[in-house]
């Protein structure tokens, strides 16, 4: 059971990457400068099934400040009207990092980012937001159980 859902888990995930699906948002959630937690809403630029997703984002937001200052993070992705009625949530709880290597933002960058970065790639405050699962708790179906785990 747990193998049938990380899979449709990870089929969702891509099916909500800007790539596959511009403009859909899921939350990425961090910890401010007083721990309190903050959400925001971003698009994926890219996912390897539940193991790990990435963002675009700015140098100089208050999403890449606080993943600095704290990288631990939360992503959920929700939708109460899948595929004609089923349900899914799947959060994924683990660790944030800031990157800047030049060959991950070549691979997750995606139209709609020139609008916030017009250097494209080469834009000095476009980074990379990349996110890697610690643990997960996944539901993928009313009629399925809930399904939690680690790496």
């Amino acid at each position: 059971m747990s193998n049938k859902a990380i899979t449709k888990a990870a089929e969702i995930i891509k099916s909500k990457t800007a790539a596959e699906n511009m403009g859909v948002g899921v939350t990425l959630s961090l910890l401010d400068h007083e721990g309190y937690p903050t959400t925001s809403t971003l698009s994926i630029s890219k996912a390897d099934g539940i193991r790990q997703i990435t963002f675009g984002a700015s140098l100089d937001c208050n999403k890449t400040k606080r993943a600095q200052a704290n990288s631990r993070a939360c992503v959920c992705i929700f939708d109460d009207d899948y595929e004609g009625g089923a349900y899914y949530n799947i959060t994924l709880v683990g660790d944030i990092e800031i990157v800047t290597d030049v060959e991950l933002k070549k691979e997750t960058w995606y139209s709609g980012l020139e609008e916030h970065f017009p250097q494209g790639i080469d834009d000095p405050n476009y980074c990379v937001l990349k996110f890697t699962t610690k643990r997960y708790n996944i539901w993928v179906d009313m009629e399925e159980e809930e399904v939690k785990g680690s790496f």
